[in-house]
């Protein structure tokens, strides 16, 4: 190549962000994410099988969904298709649609890729132009979204849908992503750069790959030689923070900050974070969706209520919007803060199934079993079952376990006065079984 052409190369290298320039092509490459990509991941045996389901990637900002969708694309050997949830409408969805009609493999294994990133930010006009593409097979989707899918995907199109979680990036993966850039990337591999120490890096990139790359890139530019520090990146980085970070790492940190003033009982820290958010124009039924989840996580049983207010929270937020929805929000927060808490709940079904993975798939015992049919009749099927309506206080002692863990005790009740309730009834009832 000419001296010129070098130049120019070089410069479009330049321009391209570093998150680009390394971003994987094929799944070996891909860091993370081994339940579905790794030997034996699922998304892995799909791929090798030829068969592509319309899938929904879950997860946070800079985890690599966009990227793992290109790789599906590239490794099937399909058309690939993208639209952005943010700039495009139901006309720009429809057309994409018959450009993929239009592209072959109509009812194959070889469908067309339709990826449509931050699908939770689509209508759901939006979202039922898509419902036809996919249920008669003209497309295959993938979407992605960093919001729960349950609640921001209709039910129609989710039902037509897989979801995988995409888990964030540990501080193994994101060290070894640095790694691989200081290696692979032309640029950065010109430079000699030593990695003394990450913890700040990693910190303010907030576990999103993406912004680590980018920080990482802006710190390694200037010199040819470097030495990184947790000392020079606060003193280059963090002022410039903000830059990185409009919709990213505050959002996660912020909610988190109103959420735990809420479980520490703060009403005053509470309602200061839900101003926060408001006036940085969060979305309000994102903000009533996690309270929603703390009045079940956080409060439970020892106020039943809280999750019914949080429910109903939810609801009018969803028909109000802005701006009285701040008033509603915050009559929610302030109650919740003000409750009395209860985690036992979520500690029991946590327990529960940590039990079931132990454990595996024990049998139902047989007084329980359902007995539809004269041979389930026959093998005893509910035989045993003891109907407690038919016993004072409508109660019998009998065996709801399976055999192999009988008397193992899930539910803790909390120390409040409503699950101190709780405690002496079971105690009453099971005598010594759990030991309450």
């Amino acid at each position: 190549m000419t001296t010129s052409v070098i130049k120019l190369y070089y410069f479009y290298k330049m321009n391209e962000p570093l998150a680009e320039r390394i971003r994987p092509r094929n799944l070996e490459d891909y860091i993370s994410q081994q339940h579905l990509v790794g030997k034996n991941g699922v998304l892995t045996n799909l791929i090798k099988q030829g068969i592509i389901p319309s899938l929904i990637l879950w997860g946070p900002p800079g985890i690599g969904k966009t990227t793992l969708a290109n790789i599906i694309a590239t490794a099937s050997n399909r058309p690939f298709y993208t639209l952005s949830a943010i700039s495009s409408g139901v006309k720009d969805v429809r057309e994409v649609i018959e450009k993929a009609k239009k592209s072959g493999g109509l009812f194959t294994a070889k469908n067309p890729i339709l990826f449509i990133d931050e699908i939770h930010r689509f209508s759901k006009s939006q979202q039922d132009s898509l419902l036809g593409a996919v249920e008669k097979g003209w497309v295959t989707l993938i979407g992605a979204t960093t919001e729960n899918p349950s609640f921001e995907v209709i039910p129609a199109l989710l039902s037509r849908c897989q979801v995988y979680i995409l888990n964030s990036f540990d501080k193994e993966d994101l060290v070894a992503l640095l790694h691989r850039a200081m290696v692979e990337d032309e640029l950065l591999s010109s430079k000699k750069i030593t990695l003394k120490e990450t913890d700040a890096l990693l910190q303010v990139s907030g576990g999103d790959a993406r912004k680590l790359l980018n920080i990482f890139e802006l710190l390694v530019s200037v010199d040819d030689e470097i030495v990184i520090t947790n000392e020079l990146v606060l003193s280059k980085i963090q002022k410039n923070t903000a830059r990185y970070d409009k919709t990213g790492e505050q959002h996660y940190d912020i909610i988190s900050a109103f959420i735990k003033s809420i479980r520490g009982s703060d009403p005053n820290a509470a309602v200061y974070w839900l101003a926060r958010m408001i006036e940085g124009g969060e979305d309000v039924k994102f903000i009533a969706r996690r309270m929603l989840i703390l009045a079940s996580e956080d409060i439970g049983n020892a106020n039943p209520t809280a999750l019914i207010l949080a429910n109903n929270t939810f609801q009018a937020v969803s028909i109000i919007g802005n701006p009285e929805s701040r008033i509603i929000l915050s009559q929610c927060a302030v109650y919740l803060a003000n409750s009395t808490k209860s985690n036992a709940s979520y500690l029991a079904i946590g327990a529960a199934q940590s039990l079931v993975r132990e454990t595996g798939d024990l049998s139902v015992p047989l007084q329980l079993r359902n007995a539809p049919t004269k041979l389930m009749k026959e093998l005893d099927y509910g035989k045993e079952y003891q109907y407690s309506h038919n016993y004072p206080n409508n109660f019998v002692a009998q065996e709801f376990l399976p055999e192999e863990i009988s008397g193992t005790k899930l539910y803790e009740p909390g120390e409040n006065q409503r699950e101190n309730q709780f405690r002496e009834i079971l105690k009453n009832r099971w005598k010594n079984r759990y030991d309450y």
